[in-house]
């Protein structure tokens, strides 16, 4: 009980009226959590008590009344102003529920189009020479759940088939040596990429190892360079000193 006590503080996300349906998703599973959701899905009348109601009648609908009154206030509290204004004189935490459902979530034909646009935007990505694996699988990640909040599918085998296909040639030894290990057609995507950030970690320690090695190398030719020049600068003067001197005894000559 301490947990779902603890997890209770966690505010669910404030409706502003945009993207419905990542805010519906969030405030449901919420409710589910906090024991809230029946009272919202099931839409429940409470039965008056009995004449002679014992304390279980009494307790059994106290509870149901506040477990309806928590959830129609959870829904006024994620609710932004301007939203709350219009479901403010809603009566039952069923009526606003269905009422921000049929304003804000999108109409069928517009979640098509939106599925054929992300879908569309998901096969033309290719990952950059400059792109991490890590980076590269979160884009696609994230347009993936976009497509799932819209109610369709794209399954995470169709992500693997597309990072085989638009990696970089510098991964071929990896997904060689994993076609040799596994059945390609039943790897996972956490599998997958487990393998190929191993590589790019691996390459990213040997730059660093280079740039490391590098460094004082760097430091000796620069060293060299300069007593080369110092080197120089001293005969110079040496010269001009000996010129100099060469002259004097010169000039006191009778």
């Amino acid at each position: 009980m301490e947990g779902e006590s603890n997890f209770s503080f966690i505010a669910p996300p404030t409706f502003d009226g945009d993207n419905y349906p990542v805010w519906a998703v969030r405030v449901e599973t919420y409710m589910e959590v906090v024991d809230l959701w029946e009272a919202m899905e099931d839409d429940y009348e409470i039965p008056p008590l009995p004449t002679n109601p014992i304390v279980e009648h009494i307790k059994a609908q106290k509870e149901k009344k506040i477990r309806k009154a928590k959830a129609k206030a959870c829904l006024f509290t994620t609710s932004s102003p301007t939203i709350f204004t219009r479901i403010i004189s809603l009566k039952s935490e069923k009526e606003i529920w269905d009422y921000l459902k049929n304003e804000y979530a999108v109409d069928e034909k517009i979640r098509g189009m939106q599925v054929l646009n992300l879908v569309r935007d998901f096969e033309l990505q290719k990952m950059k020479e400059t792109e991490t694996v890590k980076e590269y699988s979160d884009r696609l990640v994230s347009i993936a759940n976009k497509v799932r909040l819209l109610g369709s599918s794209l399954a995470d085998s169709r992500i693997v088939k597309k990072i085989l296909v638009t990696i970089p040639k510098r991964f071929d030894a990896t997904i060689t040596t994993l076609e040799n290990m596994k059945d390609m057609s039943k790897i996972t995507l956490a599998k997958l990429l487990s393998a190929l950030q191993a590589q790019d970690q691996r390459r990213v320690i040997r730059q660093e190892g280079a740039i490391e090695v590098a460094l004082p190398v760097k430091h000796q030719d620069d060293r060299k360079k300069y007593e080369v020049k110092e080197q120089k600068v001293s005969c110079c003067k040496g010269e001009k000193s000996a010129f100099g001197n060469k002259g004097k005894a010169w000039n006191r000559r009778p």
